[in-house]
C-alpha cells in the first residue's frame, strides 16, 4: 500500500497550511506524505503560527512558503484548501474539501491559538480517517 498523499493549500502558506502540515506530519508519523503550497505564497511564516507550533513542540525548520501548482495539485490524493479553494487547479479524481478557517494573518496571540486549535482537531481526524495512526 502506498502512502496516501495530502495537500494543504491557503494563500500565503505560512498560516493555516502550515500549521496544518506540520501537525499531520506529527500525527501520521511518517505514514502520509504531506505538502503544503500558496496560491499567493508570503514572504514569511507567520510568526504567531510558529509560535503556537513551537509550544506544542513542533519545529518549522525547514519550512517556507511555496507556490501552489498543478503538477502538486495532480500528484496529491487529498487536496484541502483553506481560503484559496477557487485559485486550486482541479483534477477529477482528487479528493477535494473545503476547510473554513479564519485566516492568522493580523491577528494576536490568542485568536492564532484558537485557529491552529481548529486546525490540529480537522488534522486529528483526517489522519484518523486515512487510517495510518
Amino acid at each position: 500500500m502506498t502512502k496516501p498523499v495530502v495537500l494543504y493549500a491557503c494563500v500565503h502558506n505560512g498560516g493555516r497550511s502550515l500549521a496544518a502540515k506540520v501537525l499531520t506530519e506529527h500525527y501520521a508519523q511518517g505514514a502520509i506524505e504531506v505538502r503544503s503550497a500558496g496560491s499567493e505564497p508570503g514572504a514569511s511564516l507567520n510568526s504567531h503560527v510558529v509560535a503556537v507550533l513551537e509550544e506544542r513542540g513542533l519545529s518549522v525548520a525547514g519550512e517556507a512558503p511555496k507556490l501552489l501548482t498543478s503538477e502538486t495539485v495532480e500528484t496529491s490524493d487529498v487536496v484541502i484548501t483553506m481560503g484559496c479553494g477557487e485559485e486550486c487547479p482541479y483534477f477529477p479524481g482528487k479528493r477535494y474539501e473545503d476547510w473554513k478557517l479564519d485566516d492568522p494573518k493580523g491577528q494576536d496571540p490568542e485568536t492564532v491559538r484558537r485557529i491552529v486549535d481548529e486546525v490540529d482537531a480537522r488534522v486529528q481526524a483526517l489522519v484518523q480517517e486515512l487510517s495510518v495512526v
